[in-house]
């Protein structure tokens, strides 16, 4: 994994033809999870996808360690690189695929610092409305749970200790930079993450596709609300159901007993956002 960034003009513009170049590392297996939650997490950096995400990112203050471009996309992307505070690394676009392990059509990653998570009763505070992720591993539902937060009016999202990466390279594609822009902690401790909850003040719900649980637009939801999600497949823990002040689900009807994790978010986010209160 490369060390500091570079020292080079602003404008300067590095061609590398070399897979096995150091300067390289930040951008090697970008599919590989495993690699890359050890490498990402020892390195304190994240790697964002494409034009957008990465004006997001510098934007929302994450500093930037180096740019990898494709030649092909270059001209197309002269004014994202002319300023780059690191190194701009150009790369032939089969190089880029074998590099990292998938066609780069966007033409542009960048190794990106990341900044400390600030703790968790800091960020809830002030906050009115925060989704609290229990142990969803898929970055894709991660990723798509903050952009629910950031479009309907939420304020921030709690981690639960085994919770997926924002800041991994799919969830800040499928997040479109809302992991940017929503603030989010991480739980030291699991166990009592819904009695802390009440405890700050807030109402806490957890969604359960339970027939016995309340129907979720029946449910005034108060000043403050924390919304619990649980993981794929097995949904909330027993613990965090028990704790929770009132369990809610999105009825179904015909054959369909659950949805997705995200697209549950989605709807249980519009219904209890700040338009709705």
């Amino acid at each position: 994994m490369a060390g500091q960034t570079e020292r080079v003009a602003p404008t300067s513009l590095i061609p590398v033809s070399d897979l096995a170049d150091p300067r390289l590392a930040d951008y090697v297996g970008l599919t590989d999870v495993h690699l890359r939650r050890k490498l990402e997490t020892a390195h304190g950096l994240f790697v964002a996808e494409g034009e957008k995400v990465i004006r997001r990112a510098i934007a929302a203050g994450y500093p930037v360690r180096s740019l990898l471009v494709t030649r092909d996309r270059l001209a197309g992307l002269a004014d994202l690189t002319v300023g780059c505070p690191g190194p701009v690394y150009v790369i032939e676009p089969a190089a880029a695929e074998a590099l990292t392990g998938f066609r780069v059509h966007r033409g542009a990653l960048a190794s990106m610092h990341r900044l400390p998570l600030p703790a968790v009763a800091d960020l809830t505070g002030g906050a009115r409305r925060i989704v609290v992720l229990e142990d969803i591993v898929d970055h894709e539902n991660v990723g798509a749970i903050f952009r629910c937060t950031a479009a309907l009016g939420f304020d921030a999202v709690i981690l639960a200790p085994r919770c997926a990466d924002p800041l991994y390279r799919r969830a800040v594609k499928v997040s479109m930079g809302a992991v940017f822009s929503v603030p989010y902690a991480r739980l030291d401790d699991w166990r009592d993450g819904p009695g802390w909850l009440r405890q700050a003040g807030f109402r806490v719900l957890a969604l359960t596709p339970a027939p016995d649980a309340v129907p979720i637009g029946e449910v005034p939801a108060g000043d403050r609300i924390a919304l619990l999600l649980g993981t794929e497949g097995d949904g909330l823990s027993a613990r965090w159901l028990a704790g929770a002040d009132t369990r809610v689900r999105i009825p179904m009807s015909g054959t369909v007993g659950s949805l997705n994790v995200a697209s549950a978010a989605a709807i249980a986010c519009y219904l209890l956002g700040p338009g709705n209160p």
